[in-house]
């Protein structure tokens, strides 16, 4: 099964790669993740077949470089955890283990189960929920929103995806938890936060994404579909936002810089 998935994205979407891979409404990415993990096909056996298909067609050269890029952030994750095994429980950017995390139940609840209010989200989690997979570009997004628009702990949402992720890989899903939280690695200050509404309409931008996985929001239009309660009041059954994005993105920067300075102090 692995086998015939990697032969089938090498030939229908190796080439469109660079360019699909952020789409969550496309089959863009390669869904060899949890192959991957449990190891029934190899980081080498992928990037073989990525440089084979290249040699064969140049238009896929593209396309092979950039999935190379992201087997190899696989791998380098797995170094950092093997090099600093505290990671598994700790930032990697010591100094930011001194943030104030907010500890709100209901609001962690409501990201749980996909009722944020905020389409591109909900869809997210909802997915999660259903299949046990999530496409890459929402799980950036869902994890920006719960570190940053809710103020919640890392570790949390590390450990829910842990729960129910098909491919939950104790190295790459921290990775990719404290690449979001601006704790791990990326040399990217702390004040990256993802707008989820304009995630989505980057990324979603015929809302066929949200409206597959939220059908409360599946008779809006294109632009009314990320923001239904600006754009269409009265949608039944479907929350208003939990939080107010702006209002939020000061405070999660407040919080990061309050952690730095006492460490600076201490």
């Amino acid at each position: 099964a692995a086998r015939r998935r990697l032969d089938r994205f090498v030939e229908t979407a190796l080439e469109r790669y660079p360019s699909d891979r952020d789409l969550p409404a496309v089959d863009g990415t390669s869904r060899l993740s949890p192959y991957l993990r449990f190891g029934a096909i190899s980081v080498r056996d992928c990037i073989r077949a990525a440089r084979d298909a290249a040699l064969e067609r140049t238009a896929r050269r593209e396309g092979a470089a950039c999935w190379i890029g992201e087997l190899c952030w696989r791998d380098f994750y797995a170094a950092q955890l093997e090099e600093h095994p505290r990671i598994a429980q700790e930032s990697f950017r010591r100094e930011l283990d001194a943030i104030r995390w907010d500890d709100d139940q209901e609001r962690f609840e409501r990201w749980r189960d996909g009722r944020t209010g905020f389409p591109i989200v909900d869809a997210g989690m909802r997915q999660l929920a259903a299949t046990g997979w999530m496409h890459n570009r929402v799980r950036m997004i869902v994890a920006s929103f719960l570190t940053k628009d809710l103020g919640i702990d890392w570790r949390r949402g590390e450990q829910l995806f842990f729960e129910r992720l098909v491919d939950g890989d104790p190295a790459s899903n921290n990775g990719g938890w404290q690449w979001s939280a601006s704790t791990g690695t990326d040399a990217q200050p702390y004040f990256r936060i993802f707008n989820p509404t304009a995630q989505g309409r980057r990324f979603d931008p015929q809302g066929e994404y949200v409206r597959r996985w939220v059908p409360e929001l599946a008779d809006l239009d294109d632009r009314a579909v990320h923001e239904p309660h600006a754009r269409a009041p009265g949608v039944a059954d479907y929350p208003e936002p939990c939080v107010d994005h702006a209002a939020e993105r000061v405070r999660a920067l407040a919080r990061y810089r309050r952690a730095m300075n006492e460490e600076t102090k201490g």
